[in-house]
């Protein structure tokens, strides 16, 4: 008897093991790494042996992108194929969820349809709707493995890590002792140079040595399994990484991630470069989706947006040739932001459409990290340098950096005459992107969820005209006031509520030159039917410290019809108190209003934070 079981287990292993008809695909994603914090991509970055070894035998892609800064827009943007902003999943945390775009599945579920087996070790983190997972996975767990398939059937699997995650630096002291040196690292040149920087540094360091050996064991039992010659195995990093203007924020250390490629022996012919090859031309995370499909000799869905860069078809020439990356930045909890980036070759460009909400504005989770918190601190203080404290200025309306010449992204030049062209053509092409998407972030958050969340594409399309013109609005701040003068105030006088909502912004993005608009501003603060742009207009009064903006957002409040709209609302509270002039809030009335209930409301915790 026990003969018998053991020639069954071993023709099972064998079954297991025999040649395919399709290679397997294995995903490691580590959690918040940029490409600079690897020595693959950087002299000062960390030693990572397993992933060294797999692009020893593989591809190293020296331009990948998440496109999304943070954790549910970069993985809603991978298992979609499509840009967040576009489809209404650009926003973290979701306040609710939305479908997927209409005839578009979640793409593991075209493998499982081709015979594959499907498994997820564990985290998904999709801003889209949970009915949308049926059929996607065989199991998506802590214990899902990809042992668990048919004798000889196909996989693809995804083992997600969590060493190097942002809640890692939410220590409370520095008594750890590290393995990285720290006075020995490169401090990026926005961050201050003091112990616990470079403590944090260190430590960051030293947990990207930490994931790579828990990589290594998970390549160790593929091995053991005898599946390295019949696998493609990916590495990256899930969007950039975390040290104070790394995750959350369009900047390149936010964006450019590590990604390696681990050729399998028997499927060499479907990549156009010979292992150890490292690939210039840029991939995004809308790609991957499109690329293991491709991989599996299974058919591209039309409607999604990304392009493969690995499989039949793919050419070096072409795929060398690609040059450009967007990118974008939204919500982040409770911080609201509008950004976009525009990467072509070594220049990229930066458009913030909310130039005031600048980046240092309080988060509650990213302020638990204490080189955050020594950073603000420092600033009120009076003791950083010009470039230091930008992070806590109001940014530009549009930044050009060149990232080969200068990679911590600190010398803009859209002022600089010589970029003039430069600048031009990328200003051209942010815009026909935006507009062409159409980017549904020009509608603010809470219209949109109550408009367009039942089909969001759908109500791009619908509304695709009118996106279009409010971006025209929106890049009047890209102008002489002079020049657009009239084109302001005939958006005050739009009947669009959403075009009086912009024309605020812009004035608030031009300052004091858009004084002559004050009484107008006053004129809508105290009467204006729609209360986001009441809200819109005492914050441009406020910021230009014109009249007292408290009356109006604590009216505001009081009327939210939901806890987005509430939180809406109290960005603008945040900005005004923490942006001089200053203003100090009272809210205390607020505590019990419904939006403000529930330990995970974003609403709460902003309410939480101005009551300090």
């Amino acid at each position: 008897m026990l003969k018998k079981i053991s020639v069954l287990l071993l023709w099972s292993a064998v079954a297991c093991v025999a040649k395919p008809e399709k290679p397997n695909v294995v995903w490691l994603v580590s959690e918040d790494n940029s490409a600079s914090w690897l020595k693959l991509y950087n002299a000062n970055g960390a030693s990572m042996p397993n992933i060294e070894k797999l692009a020893a035998n593989g591809l190293v892609f020296n331009h990948a992108f998440s496109c999304g800064v943070v954790c549910s827009v970069a993985r809603s943007t991978i298992i979609s194929g499509c840009y967040a902003p576009r489809t209404g999943a650009e926003y973290h945390r979701r306040e609710k969820t939305v479908p997927m775009p209409e005839g578009i599945r979640m793409f593991p579920y075209y493998l499982r349809q081709a015979g594959y087996h499907t498994t997820n070790c564990s985290k998904e983190d999709y801003n889209f709707n949970p009915e949308e997972k049926e059929g996607v996975w065989d199991a998506s767990s802590k214990k899902a493995s990809y042992r668990n398939r048919q004798p000889g059937q196909p996989f693809f699997h995804v083992q997600n890590y969590g060493t190097t995650h942002e809640s890692s630096l939410h220590f409370k002291d520095m008594q750890q002792a590290n393995t990285t040196d720290a006075a020995a690292v490169r401090l990026f040149a926005y961050h201050p140079d003091t112990e616990t920087f470079r403590y944090t540094y260190a430590r960051y360091l030293d947990n990207h040595a930490k994931v790579d050996a828990e990589m290594g064991r998970f390549i160790q039992r593929l091995e053991a399994d005898g599946l390295m010659d019949d696998t493609f195995i990916f590495y990256y990093g899930d969007h950039g990484g975390v040290l104070p203007r790394g995750k959350g924020y369009a900047y390149n250390n936010g964006q450019q991630v590590p990604m390696v490629v681990h050729v399998p022996k028997n499927w060499r012919h479907l990549v156009p470069a010979k292992p150890g090859s490292r690939i210039d031309g840029f991939v995004e995370f809308v790609d991957l989706s499109a690329t293991v499909l491709n991989l599996a000799g299974v058919d591209i869905p039309a409607g999604i947006d990304g392009e493969p860069f690995l499989g039949k078809g793919v050419d070096l020439d072409e795929l060398n040739a690609r040059d450009t990356a967007f990118g974008y930045a939204d919500r982040f909890d409770e911080k609201y932001d509008l950004v976009r980036t525009l990467r072509k070759g070594d220049f990229v460009y930066m458009r913030s459409y909310q130039p005031f909400n600048f980046d240092g504005l309080h988060n509650d989770y990213r302020y638990k990290m204490l080189a955050y918190q020594e950073w603000r601190e420092m600033h009120q203080a009076g003791e950083l340098n010009a470039t230091q404290a930008r992070f806590f200025e109001k940014r530009p309306p549009e930044i050009l950096y060149n990232v080969k010449a200068d990679p911590d992204e600190v010398d803009n030049l859209a002022g600089n005459p010589a970029y003039a062209a430069k600048l031009a053509e990328m200003r051209g092409l942010m815009q026909e992107r935006v507009k062409s998407m159409p980017d549904l972030s020009f509608i603010p958050e809470p219209v949109f969820l109550r408009e367009g969340r039942g089909n969001p594409t759908g109500f791009g399309q619908q509304n695709k005209a009118r996106i279009g013109k409010l971006v025209e609005l929106a890049d009047l701040s890209l102008r002489q006031f002079p020049e657009v003068k009239q084109g302001i105030a005939r958006a005050l006088a739009s009947a669009d509520p959403l075009e009086r909502y912009w024309g605020l912004i812009v004035c608030s993005s031009f300052g004091g030159q858009a004084a002559p608009f004050h009484d107008k501003a006053k004129e809508l603060a105290a009467s204006d039917a729609d209360p986001l742009v009441r809200v819109r207009a005492a914050e441009f009064l406020g910021l230009n410290g014109e009249a007292d903006p408290r009356p109006v957002i604590m009216a505001a409040l009081g009327q939210a019809a939901d806890a987005v709209e509430a939180n809406l609302i109290l960005n603008s509270a945040a900005l005004l108190e923490d942006s001089e002039p200053g203003y100090n809030f009272d809210l205390s009335a607020f505590g019990d209003a419904p939006w403000a209930k529930g330990k995970k409301s974003l609403a709460k915790q902003r309410l939480d934070y101005l009551a300090k």
